[in-house]
């Protein structure tokens, strides 16, 4: 891993890996899914990406997934927005989510 050359805002804008059934089909298309800050940018993202990981970006592609109304004990309330970003790598570079940074 290269995280040498990363600094204390690339591990803000990455807040997680999303690691679902969907996400790990598209890791076969060498493809990587992040939660995101919701502040950040694409060129943010793809810098961070790229130094915490030492890996080269082609693509990427980010979503807000808008927080969902839901009730607890009939008291009415709402989930947080989410931004995720969908990282497209250079072919034949693999970034593996499961052991972390």
């Amino acid at each position: 891993m290269a995280a040498k050359d990363a600094q204390p805002v690339h591990y803000d804008t990455i807040v997680a890996p999303v690691i679902t059934e969907k996400t790990t089909f598209l890791s076969e298309e060498n493809k990587v899914v992040f939660q995101v800050a919701m502040t950040s940018t694409k060129p943010q993202i793809k810098e961070a990406v790229e130094k915490l990981f030492g890996v080269n970006v082609t693509a990427v592609n980010t979503v807000v997934v808008k927080g969902k109304t839901k009730r607890f004990r009939g008291i009415k309330g709402r989930r947080n927005d989410v931004k995720k970003a969908i990282i497209t790598l250079k072919d034949g570079q693999s970034i593996d989510v499961a052991t972390g940074l």
